[in-house]
């Protein structure tokens, strides 16, 4: 189901192209969530690594050939040029495919409480709302709408300039959804934490990359343009698009139903980490907190939910390399 091979480079920011992918069809979602469901347990037991705390709001929880979308934001415009000393993190710098999991209307933002831990989720549903599978549409009209507004700058060095989109006719704030994304950028057990990178959110402009919401078939489309194949399960980080799969954003996966914010922070450091250049890892041991950076909707394999690169202390969280 995965193919991941990578070669590091030195530059901090990942060069265009594909960088997350998977072989998985829609068609197998069944045997997919049946074989995930026995970790349920685990997802309810092994909270405690997961924990993230808001500014402000208290403790909470987080985890190609195609025509471009027609929209005055379906491009993320020209790439301003960003260079900075190569993270501490052992992770390589790639722009091979590699392959993760991960799971909506346009207006303002309003917070809520995290399922597990008490922690604020926006009004687009946190954890879920009640929505189910069946309520999720299978794809969307390929535009989006941009959300308004910046952010002041995360992190050291010169920041990566990221935009957040929502694709059209989505049930999602797309205030409330760039207020969760930069919440998790800005987290000091998320990639700031490697001492190099910087993030900024931006509504105009030059930008690094894009994190877009949008419906499985869309994002299938805008994956499969640099080669992926995301079944309309997955999502991916393909050139500069970090590519959420709606159906996760409000689902997660059955480790995290009960924490779905908590998965929504997994991934976006999950992506964000491919578009960054770090590849695939398994887990380090059983007991042990799983890498952002592992499949952790293939199975926990002994490791307990964590959605963070980094911990408390400021250490990498990692583990073998997958081939």
């Amino acid at each position: 189901m995965t193919a991941h091979k990578a070669t590091p480079s030195h530059n901090r920011r990942r060069r265009s192209g594909p960088s997350h992918a998977s072989s998985a069809k829609r068609g197998r979602k069944g045997a997919l969530w049946a074989g995930i469901a026995a970790l349920t347990v685990l997802g309810v037991t092994g909270f405690a690594a997961v924990g993230w705390t808001l500014p402000g709001t208290g403790k909470g929880t987080a985890d190609a050939g195609a025509e471009p979308t027609k929209s005055s934001a379906s491009s993320p415009g020209p790439t301003r040029p960003t260079q900075s000393p190569q993270s501490k993190s052992p992770a390589g710098r790639s722009a091979s495919p590699s392959t993760s999991p991960s799971a909506g209307r346009s207006g303002g933002a309003s917070a809520g409480s995290s399922a597990a831990g008490g922690g604020t989720a926006g009004s687009s549903g946190s954890p879920s709302g009640g929505t189910t599978e069946a309520d999720i549409p299978a794809t969307g009209p390929g535009t989006f709408t941009v959300a308004d507004g910046s952010s002041a700058s995360v992190g050291k060095g010169t920041p990566l300039r990221y935009r957040v989109d929502v694709e059209d006719g989505l049930d999602l704030s797309t205030a409330d959804v760039a207020r969760q994304v930069e919440v998790i950028l800005a987290d000091p057990r998320g990639w700031t934490a490697d001492g190099n990178s910087a993030f900024q959110r931006v509504s105009s402009g030059a930008v690094d990359f894009v994190v877009r919401v949008a419906t499985p078939g869309t994002v299938d489309k805008i994956c499969l343009q640099g080669g992926l194949n995301t079944g309309g399960e997955y999502n991916c980080s393909v050139n500069q698009n970090v590519m959420v799969n709606l159906e996760r954003w409000l689902l997660a996966t059955p480790v995290y139903a009960k924490d779905v914010v908590a998965y929504r922070a997994l991934i976006i450091n999950h992506e964000v980490g491919h578009f960054l250049g770090h590849n695939h890892v398994t887990c380090p041991g059983a007991g042990k907190p799983a890498p952002a950076m592992m499949q952790q909707i293939k199975g926990m394999k002994g490791c307990v939910p964590n959605v963070w690169p980094y911990d408390d202390r400021g250490q990498l969280i990692t583990g073998p390399a997958v081939p």
